[in-house]
């Protein structure tokens, strides 16, 4: 595994991010772990992850242009940090998200910051990827935007299982839209990375179960 995957899963771990046990996803799977952006909670942390997307996106990209979008709501500060850890970078992007519900008065509207303009390309900031519901959702928002196009989007973690039939949720996305999908992780780095230490066997046990009937078969 690469050194860098390692520091993200660590650090996923420390920061209580990664979680085990019993719980219940956006797709209404019950799955055995659990990758809650929401426990970064300190300016330190949710910096160091901004790194780890900007390292993703420099990666994959390289220097390309886009705007990040960032879904609402745990995919806001994640733009957002991206966008700076970019900055440091030299790479000055715009960044903008959605409101659950728009807003009636003031500015009005669904979006806030920077709307991308006809024939710019913008990049989606997520947390994770199960059935690729929340994408499908970024993607009703962007055929409003007209001339948009969503050069890619990156995730912390690809979870590896089926979407809507027995591809991965990610290759499902990527047929439909036409964009490539980036994980910084995915399950089988978090295997690799438990087998490390012996106390995490049941963890291992159960991963590898809901993935026999769950995992992706392509």
């Amino acid at each position: 595994m690469e050194t860098y995957k390692r520091e993200f899963i660590a650090f996923l771990e420390e920061a209580g991010v990664l979680k085990f046990g019993d719980f219940t996803a956006k797709s209404g799977r019950k799955i055995p772990y659990f990758i809650n952006a929401g426990e970064i909670k300190t300016g330190a942390r949710i910096a160091r992850l901004g790194e780890f997307y900007a390292k993703a996106y420099l990666e994959k990209l390289g220097r390309r242009p886009s705007v990040l979008f960032g879904p609402a709501y745990k995919g806001i500060p994640l733009a957002v940090t991206a966008a700076a850890a970019l900055a440091k970078e030299g790479l000055d992007l715009p960044f903008f998200f959605n409101r659950k519900e728009a807003k009636d008065h003031g500015e009005g509207g669904q979006l806030v910051g920077y709307v991308p303009r006809p024939g710019q390309e913008a990049v989606i900031i997520e947390d994770v990827i199960t059935a690729g519901t929340a994408i499908r959702e970024s993607m009703a928002l962007f055929e409003k935007l007209e001339g948009v196009k969503v050069a890619a989007a990156f995730v912390m973690v690809d979870r590896k299982e089926k979407g809507q039939g027995e591809k991965s949720a990610i290759a499902e996305v990527e047929e439909l839209f036409g964009f490539p999908v980036y994980s910084i992780a995915d399950v089988y780095d978090i295997l690799e990375y438990l087998a490390e230490d012996e106390k995490n066997a049941a963890h291992i046990a159960r991963i590898k179960a809901y993935l026999s009937v769950n995992g992706a078969k392509a």
